[in-house]
């Protein structure tokens, strides 16, 4: 009898869907699935997630995908891998029940507990221990929020966990937690990787308020019975408790040394790169995250990503039905390719979310700049995606003050779009490699998996496996418009902190 067919396959918890994709051994994608899901805004600074319905959403994405792609074909999953959005906090009771929504990255209403620790002595330790920034985005924070504003859920909370481990724990009835996503919540010290005292003092918890650390290649357990006959998966299926999403993202699109740096925009955007060494930011700007025993991933994230483009197209895309939200984002970018660069001097603020890196404000507010009698539609529509660009670049111009790379690998949904890798060619002043795969997290974790199972020898092996043509070259006389145009940029992001905490104030 021929052998059986086997499939990794990858699930990726994001801040607005969920992604399941289906890869043979040889990393080949045998299907793709995604579905969606909403983030509640109550209030200004207020980012939240109903749990249940991300549950619920995944089942539904991974059982029509194994139905209609695996099932039918007769392929055995080996295993099944996670990666998740970063810095959710859910708190729960005693018996797992979720004590309200989920709140996640975007979330800001935790800034005075930020600012209160930026403030006092023990940032800096905890900031060297941890790797993370001192803002609200941190999960030290909102379980400090939480300990402040909230005293009712604080008190019956049980444990405070993420959304992956939510997930995790519904499939198998365990609480854990890799050492990837611990080391974005602030609280891991992530030299000893072990929960650091001082972030838990802060924070008013203990170690028992927070799910067992494990390593990425941790096996999860089996899966529950009733999951197993439903989703109609084998007891034997390994279930990879996997990593965070921008780790994931780093290692799926080949970065694996400094010579190399990776830009990921998908609702979110970040800049990063991968050593063997924390990079010491005297300033706090950016992350350090670990991946493995002696592997960081450092950058900074940004708030201001596709997200930020999707809420333009909505509220001034032109639709022809409300489903066609994708079609409305493709026409936009086609009119934006139409202007020449720099908009004709109509600078764009991209921090309707407020901002993390570089400027670490959350605060920070949306601006057009510049605007005259001359422009018209088309200039706002460029001038925004040159905005979030503006702020990527702004990113990677701080971590080249202590990490130099020669080139850049993009990936990501909105960063793969034609005309913004373009963009991000000439403002960078580099190559630009681009990944075939819009999933660059789901290839991140096809490669976990594939090391655990030794078709790879390690990490570093299966990085290399990754080839990246590079398929976009910088307009040298476009870099110097759009570095006229980012000077300025750059100046009114700093220039208007005082104004961005003012017009927080009338809210």
């Amino acid at each position: 009898m021929p052998a059986k067919k086997t499939c990794i396959i990858t699930i990726e918890i994001g801040t607005n869907a969920v992604r399941v994709v289906a890869f043979d051994l040889a990393g080949n994608t045998i299907a793709s699935m995604k579905g969606s899901y909403p983030t509640f805004h109550s209030q200004p600074d207020y980012s939240e997630q109903d749990p249940e319905q991300i549950f619920i959403t995944m089942l539904y994405v991974l059982k029509n995908l194994l139905n209609e792609h695996i099932h039918p074909q007769k392929i055995k999953v080996a295993s099944i891998c996670f990666s998740a959005s970063m810095h959710s906090v859910l708190a729960i009771d005693k018996s797992g029940i979720p004590l309200g929504n989920a709140v996640i990255w975007a979330d800001n209403r935790a800034k005075k507990e930020a600012q209160k620790l930026k403030d006092s002595p023990a940032s800096k330790i905890i900031y060297t221990a941890t790797g993370t920034p001192m803002h609200p985005m941190s999960p030290l924070f909102k379980i400090a929020w939480f300990k402040n504003n909230d005293k009712e859920r604080f008190k019956l909370a049980s444990k405070f966990i993420q959304l992956k481990t939510y997930i995790i724990h519904q499939l198998t009835g365990e609480y854990l937690i890799d050492y990837s996503l611990a080391s974005a919540t602030g609280l891991l010290n992530i030299h000893k990787v072990k929960w650091e005292p001082e972030a838990l003092l802060y924070a008013g918890i203990n170690t028992d308020k927070l799910a067992e650390l494990v390593p990425i290649f941790a096996s999860a357990g089996k899966l529950k019975k009733a999951y197993q006959n439903s989703l109609g998966i084998n007891e034997d299926t390994k279930i990879i408790v996997g990593s965070s999403d921008g780790c994931l993202a780093t290692l799926g699109a080949g970065v694996w040394d400094g010579r190399k740096a990776t830009i990921t925009i998908e609702d979110s955007g970040a800049v990063r790169v991968i050593g063997k060494k924390v990079l010491n930011d005297k300033k706090q700007r950016f992350f350090n995250y670990l991946l493995t025993e002696n592997c960081y991933v450092s950058g900074g994230p940004t708030n201001s990503g596709g997200v930020i483009f999707e809420w333009f197209a909505k509220q001034f895309g032109d639709f022809k039905d409300q489903f066609d939200l994708d079609y409305t984002m493709k026409e936009l970018i086609a009119v934006a390719a139409k202007v020449s660069a720099g908009s004709d001097g109509l600078i764009f603020l991209p921090y309707l979310l407020g901002e993390r890196a570089p400027i670490w404000d959350a605060n920070a507010r949306g601006v057009y700049f510049g605007i005259n009698i001359k422009h018209e539609r088309q200039h706002f529509i460029r001038a925004i995606i040159e905005g979030i660009l503006f702020e990527i670049y702004s990113i990677g111009k701080t971590l080249e003050e202590h990490c130099k790379f020669n080139s850049l690998s993009i990936n990501g949904s909105f960063a793969s779009i034609p005309l913004c890798a373009q963009i991000i060619a000439d403002i960078f002043n580099k190559p630009v490699s681009i990944s075939q795969h819009n999933y660059s997290v789901g290839i991140g974790a096809y490669l976990l998996s594939a090391t655990e199972m030794g078709i790879f020898h390690n990490l570093d092996e299966a990085a290399k496996s990754i080839v990246l043509p590079e398929q976009y070259f910088p307009k040298k006389n476009l870099h110097g418009i759009y570095m006229k145009h980012f000077e300025i940029f750059e100046k009114l992001s700093n220039k208007l902190k005082d104004d961005f905490e003012n017009v927080v104030k009338l809210q």
